[in-house]
């Protein structure tokens, strides 16, 4: 046999390898600038303006197989290990890519590393002891692994830490309630498609993750499955898939794990064998078996997801661009000289003053119609009303109270040579002054609460005038502080000094008593 022969006989003796692209090239060329959209929003943190992005979120339990899904999904190894493997949350942006050789970055905290096949494990344990420390425990900030590499689905998911409830030495105590919380918060908004990995050797209705997952997604609308290990669990999987206890909506897809030192392409081979030759696994639909099989509906899902999401999605932004945008109209322009300042310091002044004016003295309150506070004319008269019921309440102002009687007292005592049953005036005036004495500070009261008010209003009015100017506002807030005090304490002292005149005189100027 001639060589050539031989080469063709052992080439045609090979299996060849298995295309794992989940869908055609075209159809990936349409979603991967919407992919690339949506992740530079992510990159902006626009979730944290209340705007949520369709995402796949990768729940189960601790020791579930996620992590060999994901592997066989991306065709690259993660890191593997006894507990918590995936400490933080890892973001993988799967992109198709017809190159030769895989190009794989890890980004975090403004960090862009260049990794490989062979250190992407190593590297991600490396980024994950910088983002959650070099123990056990766990953290909510993001590591973005990026994949290109010729075969793989266009694909962004988040995969979360897996489910424990016992803590291992090292970890905190309250670790199963830390990743509870972690996994709520990223699948609890609707945007969310939740994809839960679980063992086939356990009960779904009893599964952890299924249950968390029921608490946000109760008609199982966003929730797919991949039950892994079918290939060590194989009797009664139909069964549990086709009766649905649990209401998974999007449905399930069964796979069977990479075993040892299996090649992905050796996996998938032994994958298709798997559900076409076992006995019991062979009754179970090709629609919903293998891993490709459950790479394009992750494809397709994200897809729809997408395309239903991303409309609000742009309302939502246009809405939060234009608020901002309203919010940066109102900001100060730049000053550049001291005139620039001048002008914009007697712009506040006059604002201010024809604010005052409005809700001081001409009781217009257009400029604040639902702050009553503001309403001053109104507050004011409420205050002299509650000041003159004061005066006419008290003791002093009883009629009722042991009437005349003290004055019958005092008659008693000062007999002398005069009129009868007259006051003499030194004894009417000592009576007077006892009794000014007596409400003298109510009077000196009422003037400290209106000015206090008054305080309050002016504050008020020079803070929103000058509220594009943060440091002219602290000062010109200072300025109106000194300048009320000053006034308050002129008025209190000119009415101690009416309070000091009653004291000593017993004319009055009620026009009843005139003569």
């Amino acid at each position: 046999m001639k060589s050539e022969d031989s080469v063709a006989l052992v080439q045609a003796e090979q299996p060849e390898p298995i295309n794992i692209a989940p869908l055609i090239s075209s159809y990936n060329e349409r979603i991967r600038p919407v992919l690339d959209a949506v992740e530079r929003l992510r990159r902006l943190h626009i979730t944290k303006e209340g705007i949520q992005l369709p995402t796949i979120v990768v729940v189960g339990d601790q020791s579930s197989g996620k992590s060999s899904v994901l592997e066989s999904l991306a065709g690259i190894s993660l890191p593997r290990g006894q507990g918590i493997c995936t400490r933080v949350p890892l973001v993988m942006r799967l992109q198709n890519h017809p190159i030769p050789k895989p190009e794989l970055t890890l980004e975090y905290q403004s960090k862009v590393i260049s990794t490989d096949e062979t250190r992407v494990s190593e590297d991600i344990n490396l980024a994950t002891g910088e983002l959650a420390g070099h123990g056990k425990g766990i953290s909510n900030n993001p590591l973005t692994l990026v994949v290109r590499k010729n075969g793989v689905p266009d694909l962004t998911m988040v995969d979360l830490p897996g489910i424990t409830r016992v803590p291992i030495h090292g970890q905190p105590e309250n670790i199963y309630d830390q990743i509870k919380d972690m996994i709520m918060e990223y699948i609890t908004p609707e945007e969310s498609i939740i994809l839960n990995v679980i063992a086939a050797s356990v009960d779904f209705s009893t599964c952890e993750s299924i249950r968390m997952s029921q608490c946000v997604d109760k008609t199982g609308q966003r929730t797919l499955a991949a039950v892994t290990k079918a290939d060590k669990n194989p009797e009664g999987l139909l069964e549990k898939v086709t009766a649905d206890d649990v209401n998974i909506g999007l449905g399930y897809v069964c796979v069977r794990n990479r075993i040892g030192d299996e090649s992905y392409e050796e996996a998938r081979m032994e994958e298709a064998k798997l559900f076409e030759s076992n006995q019991h696994l062979s009754k179970i639909g090709k629609s919903i078996v293998g891993i490709p099989v459950l790479a394009r509906k992750l494809v397709q899902i994200q897809a729809e997801s997408i395309s239903k999401r991303v409309p609000e999605m742009v309302k939502k932004i246009n809405k939060k661009l234009n608020d901002n945008l309203s919010e940066l109209q109102t900001l100060p322009k730049s000053m550049t000289s001291v005139a620039d300042a001048m002008t914009a310091f007697m712009r506040i002044i006059g604002l201010a003053k024809e604010s005052l004016r409005k809700i001081l003295l001409t009781g217009e309150f257009d400029e604040y119609p639902d702050e009553k506070k503001m309403h001053c004319t109104a507050r004011m008269v409420e205050m002299l009303d509650n000041y003159s019921n004061q005066l006419h309440q008290c003791a002093e102002s009883d009629p009722s109270k042991d009437f005349l009687m003290e004055e019958i007292r005092v008659l008693e005592e000062s007999k002398l040579v005069g009129l009868p049953n007259f006051l003499p005036r030194a004894v009417f005036l000592s009576m007077l002054q006892r009794k000014v004495k007596e409400i003298s500070c109510t009077p000196i009261d009422f003037v400290d609460e209106v000015w206090n008010y008054i305080e309050d209003v002016v504050i008020c009015v020079l803070a929103r005038h000058s509220e594009n100017y943060y440091q002219l506002q602290m000062s010109i807030g200072r300025a109106g502080q000194t300048l009320i005090a000053k006034m308050k304490e002129k008025c209190i002292n000119q009415v101690m000094e009416i309070v000091e005149m009653e004291n000593l005189t017993d004319y009055t100027c009620n026009p009843e008593y005139y003569v």
